[in-house]
């Protein structure tokens, strides 16, 4: 899989506050990680999108992420709204998984990540333009 990394980013990541910072980096990681072991996704575009890290594939759904002065202690991994993916996650996932309206997966910065989880939400945004017209997006 190739990555293009984005420079805006890594100065954009140095800006959040050290904890926030820290988990921001490692679901960095994680969606860097699930990219590359999804089958299908060849190419994987850091970028900004709306001043927050953003990751595009041509087989998926736009993902950001981003943590907020105003809810100091969450961060957040967001979809795009009109997709099912939040809804989808909501029927797997609602009992582990705090999320919020039907655009993003709420994380608290003092909870280890749920990584399990989330690998199974980023690979189903990753894949969505292949799935999005199966029930349950093929879950």
């Amino acid at each position: 899989m190739e990555l293009i990394e984005s420079k805006a980013v890594s100065q954009l990541l140095e800006q959040y506050p050290p904890a926030a910072r820290k988990k921001l980096v490692q679901l960095r990681k994680l969606i860097i990680k699930t990219a590359k072991a999804t089958e299908g996704v060849e190419k994987l575009v850091e970028t900004t999108k709306w001043g927050e890290p953003s990751y595009l594939t041509k087989t998926g759904s736009t993902i950001r992420m981003d943590w907020k002065p105003k809810t100091p202690d969450s961060y957040y991994l967001y979809f795009i709204c009109s997709t099912e993916l939040v809804n989808t996650f909501r029927l797997i996932f609602g009992e582990e998984l705090e999320l919020e309206s039907n655009r993003a997966i709420v994380l608290k910065l003092k909870e280890p990540m749920p990584t399990e989880a989330l690998q199974r939400c980023i690979t189903l945004a990753l894949t969505y333009q292949k799935v999005k017209h199966l029930p349950m997006l093929g879950v």
